[in-house]
């Protein structure tokens, strides 16, 4: 298929990438294997929490009634024996009182539990007392916690769609889960074309470069809680291209190739597309996409060797462009596939405000998503506001070029400078998204709603 003869928006082109994904198929998951996972089902709990009335404090098991004037004359109370967390106590006898520990099931019998500290006894351990004397008088459910007062059995406790997070998987094991339903991890093949690919550290033959996309990509899959099956290159044919494209897609829920994708002469992706020879199966489609850097982007489907047509996301071969393609394009993909729902993930893109502490060229008549890092404000200006926006400045002199690798690693975000802008003044405010997201699905943006300038 021929290039697309005009630009798209990078939501046109998104939209258009995301109605051909699906969610992988959900599969039972035990919890210790979970985390990070999207659920795919609405759960209700199977035990109560608290799973049986229990003592809040470490301290004395009583019957409210037996304490009353406590608080003016010390009550003495024989102790009738020891409630250690785990153990299922007798009943309570009437006009004594049992030491209890914190999480220890109530004694039958008992309404209150007296802490260690209002009675005449150390904290710690020491043998059980005869006797102890209670110097504060308890009311009827004094540090005690009800069964099921957190959770009843059958209440919902996550619905589907939510991330497994460690907080949620706890929750699941407390109400008495030991699996779920989930999506899986995206299982992602990284394809690097270009013949001038070489290792990283190898010496350089003239005209050679290191593979940079290769690491850059399998972190970024890392970083979004995908799985990296394969790290092949390929040179820069289309039989090669699409031999490997075949071979990398047999264990893999989603191809990611980087370069190969302009209009040049030698581009393995143009070729391919052009020749007859992705009779193979291979099936893509190109877009000039209005941003920069990115224009040049593509997507399709790879015939596996087991059958499956597998997804195929081309980027563009830069560094940069690499970089800001996987953020507005690969990261919502992969949410997608992992289990959330496209409307979420679109509505989840949408920049926040920030502020340009120093002033830069824009692209045009194309979007611009600029490496920034975070500074502190000009003169202090908003410091001390809580909802102030975070300031930015590029992270090199010459702003959004796709060949700046070597300056990528200080970007702490891209700013979003909208078409049509002639230049970004200090002071003026753009969009920004932020890159520190570990192991998340989607791109991380700052909590703030964005402020219409």
């Amino acid at each position: 298929m021929a290039h697309a003869p005009q630009m798209l928006s990078p939501e046109e082109y998104l939209d258009a990438l995301l109605s051909t994904l699906a969610p992988l198929p959900a599969g039972q998951v035990p919890l210790a294997d979970a985390h990070g996972l999207v659920l795919a089902q609405d759960l209700r709990a199977r035990l109560p929490v608290p799973a049986w009335t229990n003592s809040a404090m470490d301290g004395y098991a009583v019957r409210a009634a037996q304490t009353v004037g406590a608080d003016r004359a010390p009550v003495r109370l024989p102790v009738s024996g020891d409630v250690p967390a785990g153990a299922a106590p007798g009943p309570l006898a009437p006009g004594t009182a049992m030491r209890i520990m914190t999480g220890a099931m109530l004694p039958e019998g008992a309404d209150a539990v007296v802490r260690v500290e209002d009675t005449d006894q150390e904290p710690g351990q020491a043998p059980l007392p005869r006797e102890v004397e209670v110097r504060a008088r308890a009311r009827a459910g004094l540090n005690v916690r009800r069964a099921g007062e957190d959770v009843a059995v059958g209440d919902p406790v996550a619905r589907a769609g939510t991330v497994l997070s460690a907080a949620v998987l706890s929750s699941l094991a407390s109400v008495g889960l030991s699996d779920v339903r989930a999506h899986p991890r995206p299982r992602v093949a990284v394809v690097s074309t270009g013949t001038e690919l070489v290792d990283a550290g190898t010496p350089l033959a003239p005209g050679s470069v290191p593979d940079s996309n290769g690491l850059l990509l399998q972190g970024l899959l890392a970083e979004h809680g995908a799985l990296t099956v394969a790290v092949p290159r390929v040179g820069d044919t289309a039989a090669d291209l699409a031999q490997v494209l075949g071979e990398a897609a047999k264990a893999a829920d989603l191809v990611v190739t980087s370069g190969g994708v302009s209009a040049g002469a030698f581009d393995p992706f143009t070729m391919l597309a052009a020749s007859h020879e992705h009779s193979s199966g291979t099936h893509v489609s190109f877009a000039r996409v209005a941003m920069q850097p990115g224009k040049p982007q593509g997507h399709g489907t790879v015939l596996a060797q087991d059958g499956r047509q597998v997804p195929v996301i081309m980027l563009p071969g830069n560094p940069v462009s690499v970089l800001v393609s996987f953020t507005v394009f690969v990261a919502p993909a992969l949410a997608v596939l992992s289990g959330h729902g496209r409307r979420e993930v679109t509505a989840s893109m949408v920049p926040v405000a920030a502020r340009a502490a120093v002033g830069w060229r824009a692209a045009g008549e194309r979007r611009q998503y600029l490496p920034v890092r975070l500074v502190a404000p000009p003169d202090g200006e908003g410091r001390d506001l809580p909802d102030a926006p975070p300031w930015v400045a590029p992270v090199h002199r010459l702003g959004s070029g796709s060949h700046l690798v070597a300056s990528l690693g200080a970007a702490q975000a891209l700013a979003v400078v909208e078409a049509h802008t002639p230049a970004v003044e200090p002071g003026q405010e753009v969009g920004l998204i932020l890159l520190t997201h570990p192991a998340s699905p989607l791109p991380t943006y700052p909590t703030r709603e964005r402020r219409d300038p």
